[in-house]
């Protein structure tokens, strides 16, 4: 298919606007995604203020995935419910940023 098809098939879908919660508690956002793909890569970027992107954490429809910090973030990925919600947890300030999830068909955007 051409590009431009194929993009509007495979795409994320985050929910718009900010997300409140207090210090020491976990909060999850969500991710939902669409993909032709039978093999695909699911990964989440935290953007604190003009700083490029940080890459959070990794899942694959085959296999495990990569976490940066495993104490700080988890997310399983749902084939069947096609979602990958990212659970942040011990709340601190710093916390504060914008989180972007991302879908890709290639393994190449891992930090």
């Amino acid at each position: 298919l051409p590009w431009s098809l194929k993009a509007q098939k495979d795409n994320v879908l985050q929910a718009r606007g900010e997300v409140t919660a207090d210090e020491g508690h976990s909060v999850t956002l969500d991710c939902l995604y669409n993909t032709t793909s039978s093999n695909y890569y699911l990964f989440w970027y935290k953007q604190e203020g003009n700083k490029s992107p940080k890459f959070i954490l990794s899942r694959f429809k085959v296999g495990e995935g990569k976490t940066e910090d495993e104490e700080k973030y988890s997310s399983t990925l749902d084939s069947s419910l096609r979602s990958v919600p990212l659970k942040i947890q011990k709340l601190e300030l710093s916390d504060s940023a914008v989180y972007y999830c991302a879908l890709s068909w290639d393994n190449v955007s891992t930090g």
